[in-house]
């Protein structure tokens, strides 16, 4: 029994189960483009790993010697704006916890391609569930905890999957760094550490640009990065305060910030809008205690009503099974007030342009890779399954 469990998950998280054909008709009773209207009766026609053209069955004829799959409804590849998956894996043991380092609260120079793992379950789960483009990396929990990367749940190495292999900075703020370091103990000292963090930066960022470096240092580098615009902030906060400060410090600096989170984000619109930053929404069935004891499941609604954007995200809570589903978070945004288009916006296209991969990922669009999602019923209720999953031309199916 033990070993036909191992080889279920073996499969699950690395193998194709269908080999794609290098030509594919996808043929749904709703196809939603995203970067345009819906299409009843829809045809996505595919080639060699890129989405060839797509329209209406009845002025789109599907050529011969093409795979017909059908669906009831077809999507393009969902994205998790935020993810520890492929460093946090299934077992929840030590040898498979990479996402947060303690021995240090400051370590932007840890990368995340450097601990990822493309064969974990967990990657072969969330692509059963329709997730095809992964924001993944080192996790909330230090002041700076290293970086993130965005991956496609395919491949069998890193470098398979890989669409950016430093992304952002995973940062934190608030009561969620106590307890693991010596230092922080409090919101202040967080934030002094910060702050010379970055202003040490600023100086080597100048040195680096008139080429006066002697040598590289590795955490310099990353928030040399950061401050040259070369990666962002991804900053956890979720109390209003926590978020404040996270505003205040990013206008300090300039840096391109994303906040991650947010529990609180509805008391402080205004500021968040007038900063222009994107929200990666905590996961909507997160539990309410500590930091995020106000979170709530029409956040995401008020924040995009008030012109706020808004992605998805799984996260990271520490327990079993590591992961949460970011289209199971939007659905019950979308069961509290978000509307459905914008929820299926913000699991795709809205995700893919905050990442900076819309070119490639987000939308059925000619020229785009072909990553689909069809699904059995509406993809937001409950009883809806993804049958089959496309990556970049390659077909997975689900198995029951």
């Amino acid at each position: 029994m033990f070993g036909l469990l191992i080889a279920a998950a073996l499969t699950l998280a690395t193998g194709v189960i269908n080999q794609a054909e290098a030509q594919i008709a996808v043929k749904g009773e709703m196809v939603y483009t995203i970067s345009g209207d819906p299409i009843e009766n829809g045809v996505v026609l595919i080639r060699d790993g890129n989405i060839e053209e797509v329209g209406p069955a009845n002025s789109l004829s599907i050529p011969s010697g093409y795979e017909v799959h059908e669906a009831k409804v077809v999507t393009p590849g969902l994205i998790d704006s935020r993810s520890v998956v492929g460093l946090a894996g299934y077992y929840n043991e030590d040898h498979d916890q990479d996402q947060l380092e303690t021995t240090h609260a400051v370590q932007p120079e840890l990368r995340a391609l450097d601990s990822y793992n493309s064969r974990e379950y967990l990657v072969g789960f969330l692509r059963s569930e329709g997730m095809t483009t992964i924001h993944t990396g080192h996790g909330p929990g230090a002041v700076i905890s290293g970086q993130t990367m965005i991956v496609k749940t395919t491949g069998n190495t890193v470098e398979d999957a890989m669409l950016n292999p430093a992304k952002m900075l995973a940062v934190t703020l608030g009561p969620g760094i106590r307890g693991t370091f010596n230092t922080p103990g409090t919101r202040a000292k967080a934030v002094a550490m910060l702050r010379q963090e970055l202003i040490r930066a600023q100086e080597y960022a100048k040195k680096r640009a008139d080429g006066d470096l002697n040598g590289k240092d590795l955490k310099m580098e990353a928030l040399a990065d950061l401050l040259d615009g070369e990666m962002a902030a991804l900053v956890s906060a979720h109390t209003a305060h926590d978020i404040v400060t996270a505003l205040r410090v990013q206008k300090e600096f300039g840096f391109e910030m994303i906040l991650e989170g947010a529990s609180e984000a509805y008391l402080v619109m205004d500021e968040i809008k007038e900063a222009g930053v994107t929200v990666v929404i905590h996961p909507k069935m997160i539990r309410p205690f500590g930091e995020a004891k106000n979170s709530s499941m029409e956040t995401a609604g008020k924040l995009v009503e008030a012109g706020i954007p808004v992605v998805f995200q799984s996260g990271y809570e520490g327990y079993v099974p590591k992961t949460r589903v970011a289209l199971f978070e939007a659905a019950i945004a979308a069961a509290n007030g978000l509307d459905h288009a914008d929820a299926l916006y913000s699991l795709t296209l809205g995700a893919a342009k905050l990442l900076n991969i819309d070119d490639r990922v987000g939308s059925l669009e000619s020229g785009k890779d072909a990553d689909l999602v069809l699904f059995n019923g509406d993809p937001f209720e409950y009883t809806t399954v993804a049958e089959t999953v496309i990556i970049n031309g390659e077909i997975f199916n689900r198995e029951e």
